[in-house]
């Protein structure tokens, strides 16, 4: 007798294998959880009796507390791991670390780790649902969600708008998953910082552009989003100074003079202000930070929902 192969755990890792239909459906979805969170009583049931783990092996303040609090607003029991306070200080490796928590019924992990794939070994260990909450500089997908979702908020779709993200490319997840979302819902990314800190490996997808020269990058564009010098993870020689990175690639409202008159901005966080972004622009109408971090709850909700108990 053959025993029919067990259907793959729903997973968001990246945005491999999400169709456009499927994407439009989760930011859809989106909206109901936004409703949600706007009743005097911000919670539903939908993931009773479930327990989620937050499993995260790199700082985090936005990520952590609004996945954290998007599963308990659905019920959810919430596990949160903290690596510094675990076995793994002890030497025990990821995979027995991820095996004895699904031994405690764990039903489904998010994860954030600083090396890139982590969150696929999760996956395999654990046989669950796995939400990657950023893994090295390789991938952050619901950070491009909560920006796919406040641009569409913004315009009511993203089908031939202009998307221009400036900084720090190369050691950017956010960047990263922004490049292969985005174009999936029918934008236009430019990739835009020093040729130092722009990596070979993007140039050439679909739907995206790169460029060393922000107002061409800028040039039309419908939003603009700001990415941080990622210095922890510079070993030196990316920049000739910090001073010249500003006066060439800051988003401020002089190089905001190029974008679309209404154009929107956006930083997915933390800010180095008046390094990457000008405080004038930053806390300026054309502000969509705030909103972004906002629009995180839901949209992480949204995703839950859909890789626990949907059928998207």
């Amino acid at each position: 007798m053959t025993v029919p192969t067990p259907p793959r755990p729903r997973t968001l890792l990246d945005f491999q294998g999400w169709t456009q239909e499927r994407l439009t459906a989760l930011l859809d979805n989106a909206d109901t959880m936004n409703q949600v969170l706007d009743r005097p009583v911000k919670k539903v049931p939908a993931l009773q009796g479930l327990t989620v783990c937050t499993a995260f092996f790199e700082n985090s303040t936005r990520t952590r507390i609004s996945f954290e609090l998007a599963a308990r607003r659905m019920s959810a029991d919430v596990v949160s791991f903290a690596a510094g306070a675990s076995s793994l200080s002890k030497g025990e490796s990821l995979r027995d670390t991820v095996e004895v928590l699904t031994a405690y019924k764990v039903d489904a992990y998010i994860v954030r780790h600083p090396a890139s794939g982590a969150a696929h070994l999760v996956a395999r260990y654990s046989g669950k649902p796995v939400i990657n909450a950023g893994d090295g500089r390789r991938a952050h997908p619901t950070q491009a969600l909560l920006d796919a979702y406040t641009i569409r908020q913004e315009y009511g779709s993203l089908e031939g708008k202009k998307v221009a993200i400036i900084g720090d490319i190369r050691h950017s997840r956010v960047a990263r998953s922004n490049a292969e979302l985005l174009p999936k819902l029918g934008a236009q990314v430019v990739l835009c910082g020093p040729a130092t800190l722009l990596p070979a490996g993007l140039a050439g997808q679909p739907g995206v552009t790169v460029t060393s020269d922000p107002r061409e990058a800028v040039r039309g564009a419908h939003a603009v989003m700001a990415l941080r010098l990622q210095q922890e993870r510079m070993n030196g020689g990316y920049l000739a100074s910090l001073q010249e990175y500003a006066g060439r690639y800051q988003v401020n409202e002089a190089l905001l003079r190029e974008a679309e008159s209404g154009a929107i901005v956006l930083h997915p966080g933390p800010m180095n202000r008046d390094l990457e972004i000008s405080s004038e622009v930053a806390d300026g109408p054309r502000s969509r930070i705030l909103k972004q971090v906002e629009n995180g709850q839901a949209v992480r909700m949204s995703v839950l929902y859909h890789l626990l108990v949907g059928r998207a």
